[in-house]
């Protein structure tokens, strides 16, 4: 629950938890009764059942069954339903989100707002034996916590209708908008909208101030469903206002009002899982589903720009020519201004300062020569690397089917009442990902995945920090990065075009049922998405399938 009202601002309220601390989140379902839950509701690929919901703890390693993270329950209008986490104690401390994952509802119900941060904080210290929480090393001089924001980045693509019934984004005076159905889903239909991704719930926000020359942790976290988000940080130099500005003015707002240099940042961790290094960026490319962590320091006193940068179409879900976004400004109030370069001099020394005050006598040494070493955290990344079976993966969208368009993964579309894999507990695998019409964001609940390969159409792998790929800087740095999703490209509408991505993966802890799907949240509902079911391993290769 949270406060509400005229002012409250359209995000979830954020969860803050501990590793070994149990979270329960009650749901009850107020929205009015609706007819197309009937019985099987949630189970069809179709428009249907929005207005029943559930909860999907979006990247948490935690029981995907019962009461726990659970999506293949549906909770109808008037009925109440309690989640529980219990988040293990070795669970990785950093950022993750919630929202409703009912199919058939889950775009249109996250595009209006339900969704929210949920941050798992830790204090583990790495032992020889042991990684720890990199929380441990972001402490300032007194021992207290740095400073950070959370970022819930939302795409509300609300509309309204004409006279005619027609879709417009031009809602008159008296009109309440809303979304209705995918009709107001679709290439470009973001874009075309006019409307701004909003920050926490605000639209073109006045960020709380920094402290100029401060080292902050972002949490940013991509709760949208329809847009592509480069995140870049410039220097304010104009002195326009906000107020009035709209979406087709946003490129020559931008150009006459923020800096063409960009402050770099620090990435240090992806889909809430701490990195192997500190990666210096210009630019982070969050698609939906997507969330980074980032050291961010503001150099000197003034206003700053936060912008959605332009991007290759094909490194976009709209596909369509690039064009700049204004997300939100920040300022820097006077404080220690950094006059030289922040990352391999500034942010580096700082961190090896931080090592040196908070780490044990056992390991201080170690994390010290790490960080002297490209910035490197092998201290604090939560998975070791592994060695795998085969699985493939198949994005595809068949629109030369009777009847209409076709939304599949592996050649067919979603069917709740079938088991698409049975997985063994403790199996390890490697994935084969591909799709075979334009780009699609993959996600799967519980596991994460660690990224092996990326190749494009020519054979290149483009996944090496530095590695160029026709100025799409989405892949460079992702090498054996761990994650919970990741953009499957393909700038064409043919397979020959596709790039070929190859993960590896181990099922731990955790039997029961499950799904993986294409995060662009309108192909899930329409059947993009598959069942997993993990297992107990028969004792010669196979899987328990039964209680006999």
């Amino acid at each position: 629950t949270g406060p509400s009202g005229a002012d409250t601002p359209l995000v979830g309220p954020t969860i803050d938890v501990r590793p070994g601390e149990t979270v329960r989140v009650t749901l009850n379902n107020m929205l009015p009764q609706d007819s197309t839950c009937g019985i099987g509701g949630g189970s069809a690929n179709t428009r249907h059942c929005f207005n029943g919901t559930n909860l999907h703890s979006h990247g948490l390693w935690v029981n995907p069954s019962g009461n726990g993270d659970n999506v293949l329950v549906s909770i109808r209008p008037g009925v109440e339903f309690q989640y529980e986490y219990n988040i293990p104690a070795d669970h990785p401390a950093s950022t993750f989100w919630y929202h409703p994952h009912l199919h058939g509802s889950t775009a249109l119900q996250v595009s209006s707002g339900m969704s929210g941060a949920l941050i798992i904080r830790g204090d583990r210290m790495p032992t020889p034996t042991e990684t720890g929480d990199i929380d441990r090393l972001l402490k300032q001089p007194d021992g207290s916590d740095i400073a950070e924001r959370a970022l819930v980045l939302q795409q509300i693509q609300y509309a309204c209708t004409d006279s005619n019934g027609s879709i417009t984004y031009d809602c008159q005076p008296g009109q309440v908008g809303g979304i209705e159905g995918y009709d107001q889903f679709g290439p470009g239909s973001w874009p075309a909208s006019g409307r701004f991704t909003s920050i926490n719930g605000q639209v073109l926000s006045q960020l709380a101030p920094a402290l100029a020359g401060s080292i902050e942790r972002w949490r940013m976290i991509h709760a949208g469903v329809r847009d592509t988000i480069n995140f870049e940080i410039r220097r304010k130099t104009g002195t326009a206002a906000l107020r009035t500005l709209t979406a087709a003015d946003t490129d020559r707002w931008i150009d006459q009002n923020c800096g063409k240099d960009t402050i770099p940042y620090g990435v240090v961790a992806q889909d809430g899982l701490t990195m192997a290094q500190v990666q210096m960026r210009q630019q982070a490319v969050l698609q939906p589903g997507y969330r980074v962590d980032a050291l961010v320091v503001l150099p000197q006193a003034g206003d700053y720009c936060l912008v959605d940068a332009a991007a290759p179409a094909a490194a976009s879900v709209n596909q369509i020519a690039p064009s700049h976004r204004l997300l939100g400004i920040v300022t820097a109030v006077e404080g220690n201004a950094v006059n030289g370069e922040i990352g391999t001099t500034y942010l580096q020394d700082w961190l090896i300062s931080a090592a040196e005050r908070t780490m044990a006598p056992d390991v201080a040494g170690e994390v010290v020569e790490d960080l002297k070493n490209d910035m490197r955290l092998s201290n604090f990344v939560p998975h070791p690397d592994i060695e795998p079976g085969e699985q493939q993966v198949v994005f595809k969208i068949d629109v030369k089917q009777p009847g209409g368009t076709f939304f599949e993964l592996d050649g067919q579309p979603y069917d709740a009442n079938r088991i698409d894999r049975t997985l063994p507990l403790n199996g390890v695998d490697e994935w084969a990902l591909r799709s075979d019409f334009v780009s699609h964001p993959f996600h799967i609940h519980v596991n994460p995945f660690q990224i092996i390969k990326i190749i494009d159409a020519a054979g290149n792998d483009v996944r090496a920090l530095g590695a160029d790929d026709d100025g799409d800087p989405q892949y460079p740095g992702l090498k054996d990065v761990w994650k919970a999703t990741l953009w499957f490209k393909n700038p064409g509408t043919d397979p020959s075009t596709s790039y070929t991505n190859t993960v590896q993966t181990r099922y731990q802890r955790y039997i029961g049922e499950f799904v993986l799907h294409c995060h662009i949240l309108d192909h899930e509902d329409q059947g993009m998405m598959q069942n997993v079911r993990i297992t107990l391993p028969d004792g010669h290769g196979g899987t328990v399938t039964g209680h006999h």
